[in-house]
């Protein structure tokens, strides 16, 4: 298939892997900020064809899996309300909260409703009035800008029965956060092709600058992730530490301005918790004062709760990238995708679900 195939040419993999190996010098490691990404690299067997001793580690690059259990569980307290209907992309259904996941809850009569566009959501309150209509706004800056049209869609219609639960969190300040940390193994990063199709990299530029990191903007396809390890293998044996974009195709500097018009016109930027990374200044969207009227967390008084993790899940040092799932006792035990403890094992992007459909075994 034209367009596809083109990207997973194995000859030209078996090239780049040689140009791979003829550059590197030494053992480099190596972050890939995109869960998309890291099922690639994994069921493509990339990172374990790289030289010996240079290391992909797999970051918090899944929105699903960094939303904190707080959330999931105002979630479950909003859905479970009579009169809600709530609505949510399938991804987040079975991620499990304290007493359960939103799947569950619809088995037993909650009215749970996947939808493919958070437009649905709208229309669903514009068809039903006497009920409240909620979304679950989850996601990178990839999601966000649909979120704030139909927020804005909603306004325009005067639907005083639509709300969002918003649990959006945004990717350099967690890049930062994983710089600083003391535990810190990353020496270049691969960041998301379709977050920067947004927000171009410019928000990148400082960061390379400061902690002297390069970082090269990257397709999802096995020849885009290849040659974007070779463009990072070339920056740190130049001793170069700057953003390249390796995504040509799709991404440019400025990225999308209309879509960062709509982002600036309906949110805020806030600080976030994030799962197994824990809270991260100025890291996530709020909605702004003006639709505060849109605010779920509002509407419904859940604001306020607060939820323990569990305990036999390290999925928040698989999301900083100091452990791999292999290493955890549960993987693939008391944890499978069938019955997850933690979401990076059940999300569709989560790198316990890439390593457990790889066959990877402890």
């Amino acid at each position: 298939m034209r367009f596809l195939d083109e990207y997973r040419d194995p000859g030209l993999a078996r090239r780049l892997l040689a140009d791979i190996r003829a550059t590197a010098t030494r053992p480099w490691t190596i972050m890939e900020v995109c869960g998309g990404q890291t099922h690639t690299i994994v069921r493509q067997g990339i990172d374990e064809l790289l030289p010996a001793g240079m290391r992909m580690i797999h970051g918090p690059g899944c929105p699903v899996c960094v939303t904190p259990l707080e959330t999931l569980d105002r979630a479950l307290a909003i859905a479970s309300r009579p009169g809600v209907i709530f609505t949510s992309f399938g991804d987040m259904l079975r991620v499990p909260g304290s007493s359960g996941d939103l799947l569950g809850l619809r088995a037993r009569g909650a009215d749970v409703r996947v939808v493919y566009t958070p437009l649905d959501a709208v229309r669903l309150a514009a068809d039903n009035p006497d009920r409240q209509v909620v979304f679950f706004a989850v996601g990178f800056e990839t999601t966000a800008p649909a979120n704030a049209m139909a927020v804005l869609h909603a306004r325009a219609l005067g639907l005083g029965n639509f709300s969002m639960l918003v649990s959006h969190v945004l990717v350099p300040p967690a890049m930062t956060a994983i710089l600083d940390s003391a535990d810190n193994q990353v020496e270049a990063f691969l960041a998301a092709g379709h977050v920067c199709a947004v927000m171009g990299w410019t928000e990148y530029e400082p960061i390379a600058a400061r902690y002297q990191v390069p970082i090269v903007v990257t397709g999802f396809e096995p020849l885009d992730l290849l040659e974007g390890i070779l463009m990072a293998v070339r920056q740190l044996e130049e001793g170069r530490r700057e953003v390249e974009n390796q995504y040509v195709r799709a991404v440019r500097r400025s990225g999308n301005t209309a879509a960062q018009e709509a982002l600036r016109r309906v949110f805020r930027v806030t600080g976030r918790t994030w799962r197994g990374i824990g809270p991260i200044q100025a890291s996530g969207f709020v909605l702004a004062p003006e639709y505060a009227a849109y605010d779920a967390e509002r509407r419904f008084g859940v604001d306020g709760l607060s939820s323990a993790e569990n305990a036999e899940c390290i999925a928040g040092a698989i999301l900083r990238g100091t452990r791999l799932p292999t290493d955890c006792a549960a993987y693939g035990t008391s944890c499978t995708p069938r019955r997850p403890l933690g979401a990076p094992m059940v999300s569709t992007e989560g790198t316990c679900a890439a390593f457990h459909n790889a066959g990877r075994t402890r």
